[in-house]
């Protein structure tokens, strides 16, 4: 994990994912409801998103049984990543992005307590790609189970900045 001191949070984003060695993937609407929600006041609404990659769940269970916490963390910044990739699309870029606040929500086994570990990945890539626009509010939850027996699922609100 690098730790990122204030000067280091102003970055250009394309230039910082590209440097990560990540491309933001394409995220298709489900036809029964929107990938996005805006409002007015250019605050976005990105639905939960699961950590899909080339169309499908790379791992799926408990998190603390089936799934390690270094596994749920690969699975979370996948699903940052695809919660990004939509909230760029409803801004027109990734340069236009804030990350106001992210629920996530861990598939977690009886008495697992590391939730906030897990989300810290998603938090992680939000600065490394966004800087200090991508420094959130966040709340990290222990479900018993997600769609898909995914391991984890993040929701985004995010803001339109000119």
């Amino acid at each position: 994990m690098s730790v990122h001191t204030y000067a280091d949070l102003e970055t250009d984003p394309n230039a910082a994912l590209a440097a990560l060695g990540l491309d933001l993937p394409v995220v298709d609407d489900d036809p029964r409801y929107t990938s996005w929600r805006a409002q007015r006041d250019g605050t976005i609404w990105i639905a939960g998103q699961l950590p899909y990659r080339d169309g499908a769940l790379p791992l799926t269970g408990t998190v603390g049984a089936e799934v390690s916490v270094d596994d749920a963390r690969a699975m979370m910044r996948q699903a940052t990543l695809n919660a990004l990739s939509v909230a760029a699309g409803a801004v027109g870029g990734l340069d236009r992005l804030r990350i106001a606040q992210i629920l996530v929500f861990v598939n977690s086994a009886d008495g697992f307590g590391e939730q906030s570990n897990v989300a810290d990945a998603g938090s992680e890539l939000l600065v490394q790609v966004l800087g200090e626009h991508g420094r959130h509010a966040r709340t990290a939850i222990g479900v018993a189970g997600l769609p898909r027996d995914s391991c984890v699922e993040v929701q985004m609100v995010c803001e339109a900045r000119a």
